[in-house]
């Protein structure tokens, strides 16, 4: 068990990381301002299940593939850049629609938690970046590392939820105030094609 003074400094590095512009909050972003507060708390959901999944590969040595094999860590980018891509093209076609807080909105939150899901666990960058990160804080001393390393993956994530939830929620009042005119919708859905562009670009001009 890591004591308080090991992780109250984690837990506050962890959150100004999460406040940091990035990938996975601009994510986050646009889908809370374009689809509304429901479908961006979804995709904050599957971005922090993706989470589990890397913290789990860090804690199980798994991240060293993506760090020492070119070909893995090649791989997962184009992977997720091709589908940053088909976002792209998605939001670029999209019609101007209203946001529905109920029915058949509910139904489609599972495509966004999918998304987020999806969009973090082909980023080979967050399992290096957890790799590097998460053992700083284990120490042999306060039991197995692996066990430390998952209790520090979960920290993450709550600092995530918190990060992330409080970027959905005002993200997604603008949103809906921004979508009562369909020519605003229709021009919010196209920056946020240019911002999946952008952000499928990054991804796969990243080295390793």
């Amino acid at each position: 068990m890591l004591p308080l003074e090991t992780l109250a400094p984690f837990f506050a590095a962890s959150v100004l990381l999460c406040l940091a512009p990035g990938p996975d909050n601009i994510f986050v972003l646009t889908q809370s301002a374009l689809r509304g507060r429901s479908a961006g708390l979804a995709v904050m959901l599957g971005l922090c299940t993706g989470l589990v999944g890397h913290s789990t590969a860090v804690a199980l040595g798994v991240a060293v593939i993506f760090q020492t094999s070119a070909l893995a860590f090649s791989m997962l980018k184009f992977i997720g850049a091709g589908y940053l891509v088909y976002l792209a093209w998605q939001a670029f076609r999209a019609p101007a629609t209203p946001i529905e807080a109920s029915g058949s909105e509910n139904l489609r939150l599972g495509k966004y938690y999918s998304r987020g899901i999806i969009m973090n666990i082909t980023n080979p960058k967050v399992s290096i970046f957890f790799l590097a990160f998460l053992p700083q804080f284990a120490d042999p001393l306060h039991g197995p590392i692996s066990a430390q390393i998952l209790m520090l993956g979960g920290v993450f994530i709550f600092a995530t939820i918190l990060v992330f939830g409080g970027i959905a929620l005002l993200a997604g009042t603008l949103g809906e105030w921004l979508n009562r005119s369909n020519r605003i919708q229709k021009v919010m859905n196209r920056l946020t094609g240019a911002v999946f562009v952008a952000l499928a670009l990054k991804l796969a001009t990243t080295k390793q």
